[in-house]
């Protein structure tokens, strides 16, 4: 028995139209160069309108005062000024950076992808997440510098009086709030633990008490508003309808990040003066300082 074979041409890929496709030329160069050309100029604008506050051949045997990291690592300085030291530096941006490299596993939509508000509601809760980044980081900010209690009291007249006077910044938790002497030695660990040996008065470090007051200023406090505050904004958008999705989760809580992270810089940035004392940028000034010493922080 016979079997025909019927030879059948091999079916391509249909090309896509025009349309669709984003070229690199010129579609991608030509903005970019446009876009480049427009920076350039606005940069030589501003050169020439505003005086750059040069100071004097650098000295590596005098700090300025203020003292200040790169642009971009200026919203860690920030950081470190509300703070412990290790949080800001090291463990929070770890942290994060790993927040950000889980996005693509947590939200594992297919739709929309690539597109700029691609979901329904996307641009309201961008809005809304943002602003809440802002204002709420400039609020916290205020906060722990004294001034949102200068505001109220002198612009105000709100005043709390002695009873509330531990919530005029987060160091006051530490220094107005009545705590035992015990909450500043709590021992914690059962052996003596050497971390470093030193030659000063007293021998070597211990790390074997906890001061829990100076806990909930330098850890306790950050962490519960950066990890409370999130989480409220997203519950508080899935109660009223907005958040539905995991992307909408994600969009809300990137959102917030670009506007505290944008704070952040702008405000070590421009509103840094002097010991690292928060000042409107046209009172910002730089001085020689101390020669051989550091200058002053928060």
């Amino acid at each position: 028995m016979a079997t025909a074979v019927v030879a059948r041409p091999v079916a391509r890929p249909q090309a896509r139209a025009r349309d669709e496709e984003v070229l690199v030329w010129p579609d991608l160069v030509f903005i970019e160069f446009i876009a480049a050309m427009v920076f350039t100029l606005t940069l030589f604008l501003l050169a020439f309108l505003i005086n750059a506050p040069l100071l004097d051949q650098a000295n590596a045997d005098v700090t300025p005062n203020p003292s200040k990291a790169p642009w971009y690592l200026l919203n860690l300085q920030e950081l470190l000024l509300h703070m412990n030291a290790a949080m800001a530096g090291v463990i929070i941006p770890t942290i994060w950076l790993v927040i950000l490299g889980a996005f693509p596993y947590f939200d594992r939509e297919q739709d929309g992808q690539g597109e700029w508000f691609g979901t329904e509601g996307a641009v309201k809760i961008t809005i809304a997440a943002g602003l809440v980044g802002f204002l709420g980081c400039w609020a916290l900010i205020l906060w722990d510098s004294g001034k949102l209690a200068f505001f109220m009291h002198d612009w105000f007249g709100i005043s709390g009086g002695d009873s509330l006077r531990f919530l005029a910044d987060v160091r006051s938790f530490q220094t107005q709030l009545p705590w035992p002497d015990w909450s500043k030695e709590i021992t914690y660990l059962p052996f003596n633990l050497k971390l470093l040996s030193s030659d000063a008065p007293g021998g070597p470090t211990q790390f074997q008490h906890l001061d829990f007051p100076g806990w909930i200023v330098e850890q306790g406090i950050p962490i519960a508003v950066m990890v409370g505050l999130p989480c409220i904004m997203i519950y508080t958008m899935w109660r009223i309808g907005w958040v539905q999705t995991r992307r909408d989760a994600v969009l809300a809580l990137f959102s917030g990040f670009i506007g505290a992270y944008g704070v952040l810089t702008l405000v070590g940035t421009a509103f840094r003066g002097q010991g690292q004392e928060l000042v409107f940028p046209w009172e910002l000034k730089v001085s020689e300082g101390i020669p051989g010493q550091e200058a002053g922080g928060h």
